[in-house]
């Protein structure tokens, strides 16, 4: 048994709306212990929906329909599903009724296309929408299938599987068992590196354990089938120690924890402050400090030092050092991290300096290349060189400038 999203709707195929939809509903099929190993998006076409119907029911028992039930001609789904199964389309009064009520509570009339919301197929039971006009349907128009439909808009659909459909499955002997995850987060390796160390837990059966790779950091989801959270976590948590353990260093942190909060928790820790120096990223390193709650008990403020001048005036670089060398070089990345680290009077400086792109770069400095300075709580101060590539767009080379700044002093502060 497992289930298949559907999610229905042009605008999805046109990027014109992020389907946070299916994500949502592949999280609470997993809190069911529901299996589901397919979604698809299909136009607002009947054809193209019943060939996804037909091919859906080929390899799921539960099928689950978010979009396609609202009044407008292009709004399908509930009669295409219908007209798939060979049942007539009924009007149902309670619905009517329920519209009408609501219209009339918004100080408006229905409209005669709100009627189409009505038309349920013969033997579907209602999926009430208590904040919506359309309602959607429990129908299990074979033994072996079972069908639920959803109006697009987040709020309404959440509200419906929350308060019908979780019961509807729970009734129906779901719930039993849960699929619980953890992702553990990895910053200074490959994916592939990563996968070879680990590649003995990457074939157990319960738990389970997959990579996958984003924005410059690898995840690797953990993820048991249990009767409990409590059950889960006991399967879980001795894999996750024995992968921590390999992978050292470059583990940093799992679930919603993020570089800044983790840096920021060693910095409370140890009751350090941090200043920073940005010149490429452009205040993108002081904006993920400044995302944290609370960031402002270690976290005193930055310097945007985009110009040389500022570089001068404020974080006190020698201006022979910049005209010999450069702004994006070690030694002006080492005073950066000193200057600011001085000036703001904290423990620790970080510094960013680089060619974000596309345009700057030189046949001796490319663009991606970047310089990261951190001075310390003994005034000692050192730089890094990474070449962050020149493929990637101006955007991804602050992002992983920015991170790498923030793993630089999280593996200092874990080693003091």
């Amino acid at each position: 048994m497992s289930a298949e999203i559907i999610c229905v709707g042009t605008e999805l195929l046109l990027g014109d709306i992020l389907n946070g939809n299916a994500q949502y509903l592949a999280q609470q099929l997993a809190q069911l212990g529901i299996p589901h190993y397919y979604q698809t998006v299909v136009g607002d076409n009947p054809d193209r929906i019943k060939q996804v119907i037909e091919i859906a029911i080929s390899r799921a028992n539960i099928l689950i329909f978010t979009g396609g039930l609202g009044p407008t001609p292009d709004d399908l789904t509930c009669e295409t599903i219908a007209d798939f199964f060979g049942a007539p389309l009924l009007e149902d009064p309670a619905v009517i009724e329920d519209i009408t009520q609501k219209f009339a509570q918004r100080g408006r009339v229905m409209t005669p296309s709100n009627r189409k919301q009505a038309l349920i197929p013969q033997g579907a039971d209602i999926l009430a929408n208590p904040s919506g006009t359309a309602p959607g349907i429990i129908w299990q128009p074979r033994p072996d299938i079972t069908i639920l439909t959803f109006p697009g808009v987040p709020s309404e659909m959440h509200r419906m599987w929350q308060e019908t459909a979780v019961p509807f499955l729970k009734s129906q002997g779901w719930g039993q068992e849960i699929i619980y995850s953890r992702s553990l987060k990895f910053w200074g390796i490959g994916e592939s590196n990563l996968a070879e160390k680990v590649s003995a837990y990457l074939n157990l059966p319960n738990p389970t354990v997959a990579p996958y790779a984003g924005k410059g950091e690898v995840r690797l989801r953990v993820s048991a089938k249990a009767t409990s959270p409590d059950a889960a976590e006991a399967l879980i948590v001795p894999v996750e120690k024995q992968i921590k353990d390999i992978a050292g260093l470059d583990y940093y942190g799992a679930n919603e924890d993020t570089l800044a909060s983790v840096v920021g928790q060693l910095l409370r820790t140890s009751r350090a402050t941090l200043s920073v120096a940005e010149s490429c990223t452009g205040g993108t390193l002081g904006q993920m400090l400044t995302e944290i709650s609370g960031s402002s008990d270690y976290f005193w403020g930055g310097v945007i030092s985009y110009d040389n001048s500022v570089k001068v005036g404020l974080l006190g670089v020698k201006p022979e050092d910049l005209e010999q060398f450069g702004a994006v070089s070690d030694i002006v990345a080492e005073q950066m991290a000193m200057g600011v680290k001085t000036r703001l009077a904290t423990t620790w400086g970080l510094s960013i300096t680089g060619i974000a792109g596309p345009t700057g770069g030189s046949d001796s400095k490319p663009v991606g290349l970047v310089y990261i300075g951190l001075a310390g709580p003994k005034d000692e101060v050192t730089s890094f060189k990474y070449q962050f590539g020149t493929m990637r767009d101006r955007p991804f080379i602050r992002h992983l400038s920015a991170c790498t700044a923030l793993d630089l002093l999280r593996r200092r502060l874990l080693i003091m």
